[in-house]
C-alpha cells in the first residue's frame, strides 16, 4: 500500500518487471518499475551468504564504487516489525522447531546459536524525479528493510515445512504457487522461467551447509546496477501531472 503522497503521482495502472539471477550463495534481483509518465524506477538487490554472524564488513567492496552507503543490521528476533504483520507463530523468540530443535531465539542468540548464517544484502534504489528523489528512495529502503525482516522471520519459523523437502518437491511447490498466483491475478499472469546455464568450472566459496556449486564471477549484463543518467543543471528532470481541467 502506497502512502498518500505516492498515490498522488503514481497512475492506477502500471506494471512491474523483475529479473533475477539466482546462483546460491550469490543472487541478484533487479526490478524496473515502469508506468506511462514516470522515468525508470529501479531496485537492485545483491545477496551473498556466509557462515558468520555478520562480521564481514568488506563483503561488497568490489561491488560498491563509492562510500555513500549505510550499513543496517537486521535481527530477526529482536527488531520490531509493523504490527499488522506480526504473528506469534512466526516470532523467533517463541518458535521452536520440532525437526531441527532450533529456537527459541532469546537476547544474545547470535553469540550462542549454531549453525548460524548471515544473509548480506546490497540494496540500490534509483528514482530520478527532481523534487521527489530523496523522499521516494528513503521510503523504498525502509519498505525493503521491512520485507527482508518479515521474510527472514518467516523462513526461520517455517523451517519444519521445508527442511526435509527434496528438489522435486521444491519444484512442485514452486509450480503450485505460480498456478495459484496466476489464478488470483487473472488472465495475464506473469511467467516464471528457470534455466539451467552451463557455467565455468571456477567455484565460489559457499556456506558449509551448502553443496559446492560452480559459479561464474560475473552476473548477466541485464542485472548490472543501473547507471546514473547525466543531468543538465539548467534543466532538471521534473514531474508533470495531468491537468484535471483539460479532461
Amino acid at each position: 500500500k502506497l502512502p498518500s503522497w505516492a498515490r498522488a503521482v503514481v497512475p492506477k495502472i502500471f506494471y512491474v518487471t523483475e529479473k533475477a539471477w539466482n546462483y546460491y550463495p550469490y543472487t541478484i534481483t533487479g526490478k524496473n518499475w515502469s508506468c506511462s509518465f514516470l522515468p525508470k524506477f529501479s531496485i537492485h538487490i545483491e545477496t551473498k551468504y556466509e557462515d558468520n554472524k555478520g562480521s564481514n564488513d568488506r563483503i561488497f567492496d568490489k561491488e560498491v564504487k563509492d562510500l555513500e552507503r549505510e550499513v543496517c543490521f537486521i535481527d530477526i528476533a529482536s527488531d520490531e516489525i509493523p504490527e499488522r504483520y506480526y504473528k506469534e507463530s512466526e516470532d523467533p523468540k517463541y518458535f521452536k522447531s520440532q525437526k531441527t530443535g532450533r529456537g527459541q531465539l532469546k537476547e544474545g542468540w547470535r553469540e550462542t546459536h549454531q549453525p548460524i548464517m548471515c544473509s548480506y544484502k546490497l540494496v540500490t534504489v534509483k528514482f530520478e524525479v527532481w523534487g521527489l528523489q530523496t523522499r521516494v528512495e528513503q521510503f523504498v529502503h525502509k519498505v525493503v528493510r521491512d520485507i527482508l525482516l518479515i521474510g527472514h522471520r518467516q523462513a526461520f519459523a517455517w523451517v519444519d515445512e521445508w527442511y526435509d523437502m527434496t528438489m522435486d518437491e521444491v519444484r512442485e511447490f514452486e509450480r503450485a504457487t505460480q498456478e495459484a498466483t496466476n489464478k488470483k491475478i487473472g488472465i495475464f499472469p506473469p511467467a516464471i522461467s528457470i534455466s539451467n546455464i552451463s557455467m565455468p568450472s571456477s567455484t565460489r566459496s559457499a556456506p558449509a551447509s551448502a553443496p559446492s556449486t560452480p559459479l561464474s564471477t560475473d552476473a548477466p549484463e541485464f542485472l548490472t546496477v543501473p547507471k546514473d543518467r547525466p543531468r543538465k543543471k539548467s534543466a532538471p528532470e521534473t514531474l508533470t501531472l495531468p491537468d484535471p481541467a483539460k479532461k
